[in-house]
Formats: C-alpha cells, structure tokens, sequence
C-alpha cells in the first residue's frame, strides 16, 4: 500500500462525525498489516490512531486488528499457563503485587505468563517491564518483551509517546495469546472495557477471567468485581479482602520504582497477607479449590 492509498481508509477515521464511519473488519486488517509493514507514513500512522481514537473503536475493527496480530506475535506455548493482562501505561499509587503472589502459587502447578514493553501514553506510571526487569522473578513466572515477541507493534512506541494520548493499541495489546493459555486473567477499569473483553476474547481462551483490579491491573487490593466467561456463560462475583481479615491500606501519593520494588523485596504483613490472598483467588478462579477460604488455607 501506498500513502496515497491509504487515504481512503484514514477518511474513514478523519472527515468529523458526520462522515466518518466505522471501517469493517477486511479493512482494518489492511490498516494494521500496512501499519506493521511500515507501508504508509508514520504522520499518516499518528492521524489514524487519533481518528480511530476519537471516533470510537467497533468490536469489528478490534477483531480484525487482533487477527493480523495473531500473524506477527512470536508465540512460545507453555503448559500449565495463565496470561495475564496488564496495561502498558503502569501503576502510579500502588506497587506489583503479583511476583510475591507467584511465591504463593508455587506447587499448584500454574505458570504466570506476563508481558510487558516500554511505557505508554498516558498514566506515566511504572511499568511492568521496570518490575521484572529489576527483580528476581520466581520459577513459574514468565516474561515476555514486546521487542522479543512483537517488535512491529514495539516499533510505533515513539509515535505513540510523541502523540502522548492513549492510543487504541492500549486496548488490544494487553492479551496477545504468546503462550498459547487456555485462560486469561485480565484486568479492567471501566465497566464498558469488561463487556469489550468478553466480546474480543471469549473464543480466544477456553476461560476468560476479567477482574476490575487496582489501577486497571489484574490485582486486587480492595473490593472488586470478578467476571468468569467459560463455556458461553458469564458469571459474575464480588471479592473483598476485608472479609478475609485483610486491611492493607492503599496509596494515595505517587509510587516511584524504587519504593514499588521495595515493597517486593522487604513487604510489609499485610502485604505479604495481600499476596496470599491474590494467590488463593487465582487458585479458585482456576478450580484448584472450591473456596477463596480453602485456597488460603493451602497458603
């Protein structure tokens, strides 16, 4: 594809309300391939994705994006895994919880398969690349770089820093199936993002878990809705760690690196109880217990 050629498909993102359209799922697989084979101009690149942005993404156009990802991410099967979810633009308030919750998974065989690249617009918190990259990572935990796995979509990371808003690409990147798990966890923020998720990737795994975690992360630090789609059915609970006896006391100051990985390395006990509890919650979304209840008892 040419610049030229491309301009009917920006158009589709770029004429105002009255005109734009949504593009169908054919064409917005055009649009990435030639995204990702640096077919078109990367103003052109930058256009796009704040049309696509500001109009509204369609689940079609997400579907078809995530299709022509399946042909460039660089797969690596692992058994007994799960893929987790995390957002590329960070935490700000809270630090990682989940590699001392791996600790606690240890002997159940599961495998925490993680991803993770450079940070993007437009939270500016830590990422978890910092994390994994400046912490020991227990056994099970897995880590995968957006430059390892998917370097064409680590490629547009400076276009979408000097664009500096959040970017359509932070929806879909968060699970690329690189492991090949039958289940998924999550996270989410807002409840529209939960029914989008259902409809993106309720085929794509045998058991989606989506979970409204701290700061749109897969963690719980506080009362949250779960959601589990297995088999064509959706079932919803809540989960409180305060009904378990748990009172860790979330940030409200701006987290630094250093401070998170802190955390990790010297937690307090009611982190370290927060942890157990992630772990007993992972054990019983994947029907390694029966309870919340059991799981901890295990820990």
């Amino acid at each position: 594809m040419t610049s030229r050629e491309f301009l009917p498909y920006l158009k589709c993102v770029g004429t105002g309300p009255k005109r734009n359209r949504d593009l169908s799922k054919e064409e917005m697989k055009i649009v990435i391939c030639a995204f990702l084979k640096k077919e078109v101009l990367p103003e052109q690149v930058a256009a796009f994705m704040l049309g696509w942005r500001v109009k509204g993404e369609s689940i079609e156009e997400f579907a078809g994006a995530l299709e022509v990802f399946d042909e460039f991410v660089k797969h690596a099967p692992l058994p007994n895994s799960i893929e987790f979810g995390y957002p590329y633009d960070g935490k700000i308030k809270n630090p990682y919880i989940l590699p001392l919750t791996a600790k606690y998974l240890q002997g159940f065989e599961i495998n925490l398969s993680l991803h993770g690249g450079l940070l993007q617009p437009a939270k500016e918190g830590t990422t978890l690349k910092e994390i994994c990259g400046n912490t020991s990572l227990e056994d099970n935990i897995y880590y995968y770089d957006q430059s390892e796995y998917f370097p064409e979509l680590y490629a547009f990371s400076e276009i979408r820093e000097k664009l500096g808003l959040r970017s359509s690409f932070n929806t879909i990147e968060k699970l690329l199936g690189i492991t090949k798990s039958d289940t998924a966890i999550i996270g989410a923020f807002h409840k529209p993002f939960v029914d989008k998720y259902i409809q993106l990737y309720k085929d794509r795994y045998k058991r989606l878990i989506i979970i409204k975690g701290n700061e749109g992360t897969p963690e719980i630090f506080s009362k949250c809705a779960v959601t589990i789609v297995e088999n064509d059915e959706i079932t919803e609970i809540k989960v409180d760690p305060k009904a378990y006896g748990i009172n860790y006391r979330k940030s409200t100051e701006r987290i630094s690196l250093e401070d998170s990985l802190e955390q990790l390395h010297n937690p307090s006990d009611s982190f370290i109880e927060l942890a157990k509890f992630n772990a007993a919650v992972i054990l019983f979304l994947t029907g390694k217990v029966t309870s919340i209840e059991e799981g901890l008892s295990l820990l």
